[in-house]
């Protein structure tokens, strides 16, 4: 982040986190400079993250949903990609986004840490598996390298891995798919981190090898007391593992809902889109036509006036084509009356679902 960048990200205060709070992102914007143009990948996103709970983060390839974890843990690509407005307030640590390189450094992996979607590339080839755990471990804690071995052959079996001792001494090469991501997890979770973020953990694992590593990040977040931001496309991972869902389009959140309500009621055009494209098996015999989103995700280095979704939406008014849309709690909703102010809310960005006079738009009555 370049010091005018810096500037403007610390010249407003992150508020307080409220109790039971570990992670909250304030308006978090990230772009990327590029030939052409500058991309708003990450566009003013903000939630929390309650200790001990499961946040998905879903939507379709190039949403912003891997940025938005890259600019959390200060990753965003040098020198295209940077942050240029909002907080990141971490329990205990205070705002990441206002923190320098080497400050950061020793907060990623012990306060906060991620598992990459493709172990292959995170893992170093050349090095034993068993190392790179070690090293992890006396990055951040003051103890000897035996004391970091014995730590690391513990968090092999902890993960599940058969022969912790022996495969202490394996490369990344000499590990199936399934055991590399267990590595990886193993890493991550180290130096028992309050917030592990996962980015498409599961994607390149077949389905059986899927499901053990679900079942074994949901063991040892309640055993360890973390709390998991998930990213993911995959809608069975959000209905099996999250808490707390938010949908994101185009660099935005456009939903935010509990996964319970968001799967028996959807609000906005996009999730019902999505839930629409599920592959469902045969009903009597016969066969359904897979739902498809019509059009294209925007070019997000040429946003046009008015709801990102707009272009692809079967509901589209005139005042969608005008101005985008808060997000915010839909009309009638128990946190409109409350103005979402803690817990766990509900909120759509579609004036379809929005009360009249929703901030960000006239006063006149929704379409």
């Amino acid at each position: 982040m370049t010091a005018a960048a810096q500037a403007m990200v610390q010249s407003r205060a992150a508020r307080p986190l409220a109790d039971g709070e570990v992670l909250r992102v304030e308006n978090l914007t990230a772009h990327l400079h590029t030939g052409g143009g500058v991309v708003r990948a990450v566009d003013g996103v903000s939630f929390s993250l309650r200790k001990g709970e499961t946040l998905c983060i879903v939507g379709e390839s190039g949403c912003g949903k891997s940025m938005t974890a890259l600019a959390i843990l200060g990753l965003l690509p040098r020198p295209a990609g940077r942050i240029v407005d909002g907080h990141v307030a971490l329990a205990g640590v205070g705002d990441l986004a206002a923190l320098s390189p080497e400050a950061m450094r020793k907060v990623r992996g012990h306060a906060i840490s991620m598992v990459f979607q493709e172990p292959m590339t995170s893992l170093n080839p050349v090095f034993r598996i068993g190392w790179q755990i070690s090293e992890a471990i006396l990055m951040h804690d003051s103890i000897g390298r035996e004391a970091a071995k014995a730590r690391a052959i513990a968090m092999l079996e902890l993960v599940g891995i058969p022969s912790p001792q022996t495969r202490y001494d394996a490369y990344p090469h000499q590990l199936s798919g399934g055991m590399r991501q267990r590595v990886m997890i193993a890493i991550a979770l180290a130096c028992r981190p309050q917030v592990m973020l996962a980015d498409e953990p599961t994607t390149a694992l077949d389905v059986t090898i899927q499901a053990q590593i679900l079942r074994l990040m949901n063991r040892l977040k309640t055993e360890t007391g973390s709390s998991l931001l998930l990213i993911t496309h995959d809608l069975g991972v959000v209905a099996q593992m999250a808490t707390r869902v938010c949908v994101m389009y185009a660099g935005v959140i456009v939903e935010e809902a509990e996964v319970r309500a968001l799967f028996a009621d959807p609000l906005h055009p996009y999730t019902k889109g999505l839930l629409a494209a599920i592959p469902t098996a045969r009903s009597g015999g016969v066969r359904r036509k897979l739902a498809t989103i019509p059009g294209m995700v925007p070019n997000l280095a040429r946003l046009e006036p008015g709801c990102r979704f707009a272009a692809r939406c079967a509901d589209v008014h005139e005042r969608c084509m005008k101005a985008e849309p808060p997000l915010a709690a839909p009309r009638g909703s128990a946190d409109q009356a409350a103005g979402m102010n803690s817990g766990p809310a509900r909120a759509v960005r579609c004036w379809l679902h929005l009360p009249p006079g929703a901030p960000g738009g006239d006063q006149e009555a929704q379409p």
